[in-house]
């Protein structure tokens, strides 16, 4: 398995860059801090600080990530003040806690940019628990954190800043928000609040003074999910990675006993197995992640057999908090999740292939790059969504048929649209009649395939222009045609899994 994930796919070497850049800049901005005589618990705080700005701000342009990071602080230090402030009340605690849960997850309906800050103001109230802050650090902690976010922001921005040369990633807007309790940052803000009340609650009857990893466990596994099947894999992940961390922690961290030298070579090392792994496997991920806690506790001083034991109970209590609120309260299906991703990526096959076609009717303005590259950022959105169904450990047979079958005719068309895309783009291309029929042939076999998934799939408009036939086949018009017959088989294919009711057996090939 760990072969698998460090072989993956990684096109431009972005993992590594990004894997390697913020080894760079956390080391950075520890080393900086400690030489600038800051405490041991300041130092842990600005090297956590630096791990969530490389890790959080994901905004599609330099300039906007450069304007949430300066934002971070906005959001953090009025957390880190209250949390600090709230230390000795217990209760009055729990409840800003629990408040600050809920704006955190709240904050998504803004994109990337809420996202990320949402998730800061968690984690300053996190950290101030993690290193029992008081009011009287916290002079030092801000500015810990300003100077841990200077260094890394000379580092992303200035020394290291290979998204510059880069085109903006795809990234497909989120589905229409709804209103009320439609709207899904809604739902999840009322369901992670729930979790963490409920990781909360048994987190400190497991212990008074580490009840926070409960807390945030039940956080972290919300992230970047959608529907309750990806949020209880995503919790069963968690935990996996965090048992096979713990027998790791006992074997490396325990033994070190806080030793510099070896701890902070180990820490640069998971911290390069966090980036590396984040987007291809969160209990890998996860590994990371319990190894480099056990080793900063044994910088702390605290690390010892039974806090690791305690750190996996922790864990279960955050899954578990995790499971009973995506099970009770406002669940979404991952069946209702998926047609709506698959609705989507039909409409933009839709986009992508008529685009094509007014490119080669002459449009030069028409452009099909964009709707391909969108075609596969949606595409990993519906392999997301899926990913509870076609789990290894899934029990629901019929369901992990259909939504192999789903996957594999969503990945044909992929395919088709992008050479078709790649055709249409080529110097000397020209659309005839036959081609025209083929686009309007595979505009109806979208509208087919997106009827069966009614009333969630998503609506779209007009048809592939067409122009009057050439006397002669124009260039290219062969391998057009036949990404075009190709696409429009897999479409009609894929109208039939996606009209069959969840459960129910496929009807045979």
């Amino acid at each position: 398995m760990l072969k698998t994930v460090f072989v993956a796919p990684d096109p431009g070497r972005l993992r590594l860059r990004a894997s390697a850049r913020a080894v760079l800049g956390i080391g950075a901005a520890v080393a900086v801090s400690g030489a600038a005589g800051y405490s041991l618990t300041a130092v842990i705080a600005c090297g956590l600080t630096a791990l969530l700005a490389l890790f959080t701000v994901a905004d599609p342009t330099v300039r906007g990530q450069a304007l949430t990071t300066a934002l971070l602080p906005v959001a953090g230090f009025p957390v880190l003040a209250l949390a600090a402030t709230l230390h000795d009340s217990p209760r009055i605690r729990d409840a800003a806690f629990l408040a600050v849960v809920s704006a955190g997850v709240y904050a998504r309906r803004w994109g990337p940019r809420g996202h990320a800050l949402g998730i800061f103001a968690f984690m300053a109230f996190f950290m101030t628990q993690f290193l029992h802050t008081g009011q009287d650090r916290l002079p030092e902690l801000f500015g810990a954190v300003t100077l841990s976010l200077t260094v890394t922001s000379a580092v992303r921005f200035g020394l290291w800043c290979y998204e510059r040369r880069l085109p903006p990633p795809a990234a497909p807007a989120p589905p229409a928000p709804g209103r009320g309790l439609a709207r899904t940052t809604t739902r999840q803000a009322l369901q992670a609040t729930v979790a963490c009340a409920v990781a909360l609650a048994i987190g400190q009857a497991l212990s008074p003074d580490r009840w926070y990893w409960a807390v945030g466990t039940a956080w972290w596994i919300f992230v970047n999910t959608a529907s309750r099947g990806e949020t209880l894999v995503r919790g069963f992940r968690r935990v996996v990675g965090t048992v096979v961390g713990i027998a790791a922690g006992l074997l490396v961290a325990v033994p070190l006993d806080g030793a510099l030298a070896p701890t902070a070579a180990l820490v640069a090392v998971c911290v390069f197995g966090i980036f590396y792994t984040a987007a291809v496997s969160y209990s890998w991920m996860m590994f990371f992640v319990t190894v480099m806690a056990g080793l900063l506790y044994g910088l702390l001083g605290v690390l010892h057999p039974g806090l690791l034991l305690l750190r996996f109970e922790e864990t279960a209590a955050g899954a578990l908090g995790v499971a009973l609120a995506v099970t009770v309260v406002l669940p979404v299906t991952t069946h209702a999740a998926t047609n709506a991703w698959i609705g989507r990526a039909l409409t933009c096959v839709h986009i992508c292939t008529t685009t094509a076609a007014r490119r080669l009717a002459g449009d030069e303005a028409a452009d099909p790059g964009p709707p391909a590259a969108e075609l596969e950022a949606l595409l990993a959105k519906v392999r997301l969504s899926l990913a509870p169904l076609v789990h290894p450990l899934s029990p629901l047979r019929a369901r992990k048929a259909r939504a192999r079958r789903v996957l594999a005719l969503l990945d044909d068309c992929a395919r088709e649209a992008r050479g078709f895309a790649a055709l249409a783009a080529g110097p000397g291309a020209r659309l005839d009649a036959e081609l025209a029929a083929a686009c309007r042939r595979v505009e109806d076999a979208v509208e087919h395939a997106v009827h069966a998934l009614a009333p969630l799939g998503a609506a779209h408009s007009g048809r592939a222009a067409a122009t009057a036939a050439e006397p002669s086949r124009p260039p290219g018009a062969e391998g057009a045609l036949a990404h075009l017959h190709r696409l429009e088989r897999a479409l009609a294919e894929l109208a039939s899994p996606l009209r069959t009711a969840p459960r129910a057996p496929l009807a045979p090939v």
